[in-house]
């Protein structure tokens, strides 16, 4: 069995080990948790090109003690021509295609999170520059990294529907062929943008030499964004929704993300007294599930950009409502739900410095390489998360220019009661919310370590990234007994790989009110902790 990470004056956890070694040097040179995660953040956007790029969006949470938790937006918005008489007169009036340029319909906001991150950070006493922040990422984009066997197996999967879409092939099929396991993977152009930022500013991104580049580039792509979409984003400091649970206070994001989707879950099996339950068993997992399925309802219902709701999120979590939900959970029949979100590949990191300052961060390009556009000169690949929306009118995340799509995106954080800090979360669609009701279930209140309780089997209801039925996944290592329950209480059970990737990449980082730390990461990914 995997131990926990503990380490004493700082820890980082991500996906891949060479993003909390970034974040892990940033600490140890005396940078804050929050300078740090923007060096991991850049390493990982080259590190694992399939699941996140500068070309897409980032949430952040970050905590300071004695500060209330912020919340930073990071999300782009649908670009001013990006309407359904756009996409009418190409012809598209059922759905947004998931691939090429009309899918690249959104800004990418991540690096203006980046940017206000930074800023944040010196607010907190930082002192690093840019250009120390990206050293890594520019060094790994340079010189190159080895294949991840996620990489490879995706690259293989997805190579039909994306060698077409331009610039891709170029990046993602050298010398035309999947590149091994293992094998040297450069990427020059994005080397060059990445060390241009770090000498010029983020803001030549949208509003500089390299915004009107990329703008040529996506238009010519086929894409709707033009220069003034990029210029006129701007990323923004948020107030993160809160669950009071009997454990601590629990922060996840607000919408357009389903941060409250997780919230909810936590908050119904908080009600069902799940203490008394098998965290390996059949009565643990239906209640995790028919929760879930109530939570999805609310999401289903109402979460999409805030402009355009008609509830405040936070209304959602009053401890009526929430009472009201408990009660409709059946202990021994599962209840019937429509169809999940759909997928998402993504990365979620976490960040603890010595002084307790905290930060859970997520960043995402949406479908495995996003829409498939890679721009030549800059070498980003560009999220299609605006393919999320609909065209029909009256859908709840109809498209509208301007408009922020819906994201299944959230960054968690606690503040328990018993002086404990700790960031957690996960990339995987429909998946996330279920895996941070895992994680945080069977750390805090079963008291599993929190290597212990990632590495655990998990289940996931839906659909996520690689899947397209909406059934209940169980990994094989759950016992033949919880999977004959389950579909007893009329379940659509369907049997995973014992460590398969598709119920995500969970990750969590714990710090005690002596300053111990303690953290786990996903042994289905690549990723570590990294402490000190």
């Amino acid at each position: 069995m995997l131990n926990p990470v503990r380490g004493r004056r700082g820890m980082a956890a991500a996906p891949h080990a060479l993003a909390s070694q970034s974040a892990l040097a940033v600490l140890r040179e005396g940078g804050n948790a929050v300078e740090a995660m923007i060096a991991a953040a850049a390493t990982i956007a080259v590190v694992y090109p399939h699941m996140n790029s500068i070309g897409g969006d980032s949430f952040w949470l970050v905590h300071a003690p004695g500060q209330s938790p912020r919340a930073i937006d990071a999300c782009g918005a649908a670009a001013h021509l990006a309407s359904r008489d756009w996409y009418g007169a190409q012809s598209i009036t059922q759905a947004i295609p998931f691939r090429g340029g009309v899918a690249a319909n959104t800004v990418a906001g991540t690096l203006s999170g980046w940017q206000m991150a930074f800023e944040h950070a010196q607010s907190l006493g930082g002192r690093m520059p840019l250009s120390r922040l990206l050293e890594d990422a520019v060094w790994y984009a340079r010189q190159g990294v080895p294949v991840t066997r996620s990489q490879h197996l995706n690259t293989a999967s997805k190579r039909a529907a994306l060698e077409s879409q331009p610039g891709f092939a170029q990046v993602f099929l050298p010398q035309g062929r999947v590149p091994e396991i293992g094998e040297r993977f450069v990427q020059p152009a994005l080397a060059a943008t990445l060390e241009r930022i770090a000498q010029a500013g983020i803001a030549d991104f949208y509003q500089g030499d390299l915004a009107r580049s990329m703008a040529l580039e996506l238009e010519a792509a086929g894409s709707p964004l033009r220069l003034d979409d990029l210029g006129s984003h701007r990323a923004q400091m948020r107030d993160p929704l809160v669950l009071e649970h009997s454990r601590g206070r629990v922060f996840n994001f607000p919408p357009p993300t389903q941060g409250l989707v997780s919230l909810i879950i936590l908050a119904i099996l908080d009600r069902l007294g799940i203490e008394r339950l098998d965290p390996l068993g059949a009565d643990y997992v239906h209640c995790a599930v028919e929760a879930t399925k109530l939570a999805f309802g609310i999401r289903d219902r109402h979460i999409t950009d805030p402009r355009h709701m008609d509830v405040e999120a936070q209304s959602l979590l009053a401890p009526a409502l929430l009472d009201q939900l408990a009660a409709r959970v059946d202990p021994g029949h599962a209840a019937g739900w429509g169809q999940g979100k759909g997928p998402a590949d993504t990365i979620w990191m976490g960040v603890i410095d010595g002084e307790g300052r905290a930060v859970s961060f997520i960043q995402s390009i949406y479908h495995e390489f996003g829409s498939g556009v890679v721009l030549p000169s800059s070498g980003v690949t560009w999220q299609n998360r605006g393919c999320s929306f609909s065209l029909d009118a009256a859908a709840r995340n109809a498209l509208l220019p301007g408009r922020k799509p819906f994201h299944t995106l959230n960054p968690a954080m606690a503040l328990l009661a018993d002086g404990r800090t700790m960031v957690y979360g996960n990339m995987g669609g429909d998946g996330q919310p279920q895996t941070q009701s895992a994680v945080f279930t069977r750390t805090v209140v079963f008291g599993m370590d929190p290597q212990r309780a990632i590495s655990a089997p998990r289940w996931l209801l839906g659909r996520t990234w690689g899947q397209a039925t909406d059934s209940l996944k169980l990994e094989s290592r759950f016992a033949p007994d919880v999977v004959a329950e389950l579909r007893r209480r009329g379940h659509e059970v369907e049997v995973l790989n014992d460590f398969d990737e598709t119920v995500g990449h969970a990750q969590a980082v714990l710090r005690d009110a002596q300053g111990n730390f303690e953290g786990g990461a996903d042994p289905r990914s690549d990723g570590s902790v990294a402490a000190f």
